[in-house]
């Protein structure tokens, strides 16, 4: 099984949303079984409705529950904080168009581009992923190469 690190915060969010999902699951079923009393299954979309709202909701309560179980959270005191790390702000000089940025290297479950909040496992995080203050790094995008200099780096 592999492992899937996580911040404190990620994990706290992945336990809330399962709660979410599983109160919801309860819901979906009263659903369901109002649906029923219309009559006709065959011809009943309130019940089919239900019925696939009921099947995403469990597939997403199966996906959470086993990142869950595979979940890692990665201890403040394990982390050389000179270099950027999965739970890091990480600062960074565009050098193409000279603008900064501050990226957040997160786990692909808590990724959020709008908050500026990426993937470790992105092109970027992992160019930046490793390296330390002054140092260079060179994410291949499908646009091209984006080289970004390392300013800061702050949990």
């Amino acid at each position: 099984m592999e492992k899937v690190y996580v911040t404190r915060e990620g994990l706290e969010k992945l336990k809330t949303d399962l709660a979410t999902c599983n109160a919801r699951r309860m819901k979906v079923a009263a659903t369901i079984e109002q649906a029923r009393g219309y009559g006709d299954l065959r011809e009943n979309s309130e019940y089919h409705a239900a019925k696939e709202e009921q099947a995403m909701l469990h597939a997403r309560i199966r996906d959470m529950e086993d990142k869950l179980t595979r979940a890692v959270f990665i201890e403040d005191q394990d982390i050389d904080a000179t270099k950027a790390y999965l739970g890091a702000q990480v600062r960074v000089l565009n050098k193409k168009t000279n603008k900064e940025i501050v990226y957040s290297l997160v786990s692909p479950l808590e990724m959020d581009m709008a908050r500026g909040r990426i993937s470790v496992q992105s092109p970027v995080g992992k160019a930046l992923l490793g390296l330390s203050v002054g140092d260079t790094a060179v994410a291949k995008v499908p646009a091209g190469d984006i080289v970004l200099e390392i300013l800061e780096i702050t949990r």
